[in-house]
């Protein structure tokens, strides 16, 4: 997948950075020739990445109020005209019956509040960029569809998609583009550990899956959308293995 070269003017601020899709988000572009202000809770994951691709950075989370005024008075000093909303996750796998309160709170909290409070931050800025600002947020194809022990992500990415598309709405007048990038199943490091407590389980979730997708096809699409001239708005964009021909349909070879 190729696109246009981008000028050295163009910067992003990639959130989740400390690994997973957020980081390889930021290799892909600081490989396009742009530059990028990194944003993660993760202080040492973000000095490494910036040895390693030469972004900039700033440690934070983005469910606070207080880290999200530092976060945009870096995104200022930096030139930021693309916000790139990679931060999310999800925690357990109850039903609904016996959901856990603190996932929920964490899954709004990460996935919807965050965005909405870094995107409420920088709009004025993105506003004047030129030729103009760019919003892209991460949701998921469980944004889609609801599946059996997901409530609480389904939720979460639901709500996150359907403020994506009112702040598409909202913000064409003001000539800042918003795209949304919906990912099915991708093996990474992180997310399935984090979200089942154990690497035996996080392995189960991928087992047999031929070819699932990986960080770096996720972060490349995001690179070709973010680099496209201003103009073209790719909306949506749901990208899964072959092996997943739908949230409810995913092939397994059988395993020995």
């Amino acid at each position: 997948m190729t696109s246009p070269s981008v000028t050295p003017a163009r910067c992003a601020l990639v959130t989740g950075a400390s690994a997973g899709i957020g980081a390889a988000t930021v290799r892909a572009l600081r490989a396009e020739g742009w530059d990028v202000l990194a944003v993660a809770r993760r202080e040492g994951r973000l000095m490494a990445l910036a040895e390693e691709t030469g972004c900039a950075w700033v440690a934070g989370d983005v469910s606070s109020d207080e880290d999200v005024e530092r976060i945009a008075q870096s995104a200022r000093a930096n030139g930021v005209d693309t916000l790139i909303n990679i931060a999310g996750g999800a925690r357990g796998n109850q039903h609904v019956a016996q959901a856990h309160t603190e996932d929920w709170d964490w899954m709004f909290q990460s996935n919807v509040m965050g965005s909405m409070k870094l995107t409420r931050a920088l709009l004025p800025q993105l506003r004047s960029a030129q030729p103009g600002g760019t919003v892209l947020n991460l949701t998921s194809t469980a944004a889609l569809a609801s599946y059996e022990g997901g409530g609480g992500y389904n939720a979460a990415k639901a709500a996150q998609r359907a403020m994506t598309k009112a702040l598409r709405l909202e913000e064409a007048e003001h000539n800042v583009r918003v795209i949304e990038v919906l990912p099915g199943l991708v093996k990474s490091d992180e997310f399935a550990l984090r979200r089942l407590g154990s690497q035996e389980a996080a392995d189960a979730v991928y087992a047999g899956v031929e070819a699932p997708l990986t960080s770096e096809d996720v972060a490349e699409v995001v690179r070709y959308a973010v680099s496209l001239p201003h103009h073209i708005n790719l909306d949506e964009i749901v990208l899964r293995p072959v092996a997943q021909a739908a949230n409810h349909k995913l092939l397994r070879t059988p395993q020995a």
